[in-house]
């Protein structure tokens, strides 16, 4: 029997239309998961990037900076499709200022989405899957900045920095429920978010230099951890924060 499949089981991933979280719907779907793909924008591309690979994929619409609308959409996906046995917590933006010019406007646009619709999005999992008697996986996506501080970015240091806290309160709580709890730390992978950093010549230079493996990231790095932490190969993993990094943290 293959340990990583996922054939049968519903997952819910968040910000899933490009990038990481598009690449994640890919990877969860190419060992068998449906995917749930929620967020604001069209899940178009990811649709049909999931159903090429012969699987299945359904969009939901929600604004995830809005932490009712993202769990009436989560609620929604499992009333109406059936249970979800894996919450993938990907959605994330960022906003880049000196720390002393910093508005209060960007920092609760960025802790509303990266760390409070995130922990609330946990909750309605954990209360749909414990009123059902099932268990489940929770994925969070942190961040490099969940170790480090990094620099003009202050409200997603402080969401990610949140996220690797809250994953390892929630394994202590809900490990022994069934539900394991883990985040991904992926390290600087070509995305939109990483956009104006990569066009920064010198800035992409420092980087590259001193990350090991020599390269930036690409979305699909991330699939692997993804479903390894989704599958049964990791039911005694629980609140681990796991870097996919290219080495970064090892330098």
């Amino acid at each position: 029997m293959n340990g990583f499949s996922l054939s049968g089981r519903r997952a819910f991933i968040t910000g899933a239309n490009t990038g990481i979280g598009q690449a994640i719907a890919l990877g969860l779907a190419k060992v068998g998961a449906g995917i749930v793909a929620a967020g604001r924008s069209s899940m178009a591309e990811t649709i049909g990037l999931v159903q090429a690979a012969g699987g299945q994929c359904e969009e939901v619409r929600a604004d995830l900076a809005d932490k009712d609308a993202a769990i009436a959409a989560f609620n929604g996906a499992w009333e109406t499709g059936g249970p979800i046995d894996i919450l993938v917590n990907n959605a994330g933006i960022i906003r880049r200022a000196n720390a002393v010019d910093f508005t209060e406007e960007d920092w609760d646009a960025v802790m509303d989405v990266n760390l409070k619709s995130v922990f609330f999005l946990c909750q309605a999992f954990a209360r749909k899957a414990f009123d059902a008697g099932r268990g489940g996986r929770i994925i969070n996506i942190a961040s490099m900045l969940s170790f480090q501080g990094g620099m003009r970015v202050p409200s997603y240091t402080a969401s990610k920095s949140g996220v690797a806290g809250l994953t390892k309160l929630l394994a202590c709580e809900w490990a022994a429920k069934g539900i394991n709890v883990n985040a991904i730390a992926p390290g600087y992978i070509a995305t939109a978010n990483t956009e104006a950093l990569r066009n920064d010549f010198e800035r992409n230079a420092a980087i590259s230099a001193r990350i090991p493996a020599g390269r930036w990231g690409e979305p699909q790095d991330i699939a692997g951890a993804a479903v390894f932490l989704a599958s049964d190969m990791a039911a005694y993993v629980h609140g681990t924060i796991l870097p996919v990094d290219g080495g970064w943290l090892a330098r």
